[in-house]
């Protein structure tokens, strides 16, 4: 039997992360919570795989792939492109893949153009404001769907 995939989706600036405003992102690299979520989903039978870029056009091209590979759940943490980009939002809804919101930081007791998500429109789910956490929590979801 073929193991479930979920895919890990970090837009911009997630590549800074332990040293990017550590005092509302914290401390972990983008690889110590890659390398977490990996190690969880073996204990819960799922494959983890990480990506992250800049481009607004990559993630919705591999939101495209993941439809095409069947993959199970999609974590996507969009940074600032959650409060932009309707193309992601139109990305999801077209691919109708189960994802995830997820954010370091809550948005909504940020400055007030961060309180909108376009992501969050069709996301299935939204784990937000407990750092490195928000994401295994969100994978824990993820698997379960």
């Amino acid at each position: 039997m073929k193991q479930r995939k979920i895919l890990v989706l970090n837009g911009p600036n997630l590549n800074l992360l332990g040293t990017r405003e550590p005092e509302i992102y914290g401390h972990d690299t983008l690889g110590d919570i890659s390398a977490r979520l990996e190690a969880r989903g073996a204990e819960l039978g799922v494959e983890v795989e990480s990506r992250q870029t800049n481009h607004e056009g990559v993630l919705i091209d591999w939101l495209h792939e993941a439809r095409r590979e069947d993959v199970h759940a999609v974590l996507l943490n969009a940074g600032a492109y959650t409060h932009t980009s309707i193309a992601l939002l139109d990305a999801i809804k077209a691919t109708q893949l189960r994802v995830i919101e997820v954010h370091l930081s809550n948005p909504e007791t940020r400055e007030p153009f961060r309180h909108l998500s376009y992501v969050g429109i069709a996301a299935v789910d939204c784990v937000k404001g407990l750092g490195a956490q928000s994401y295994m929590i969100a994978l824990e979801r993820a698997a379960a769907l």
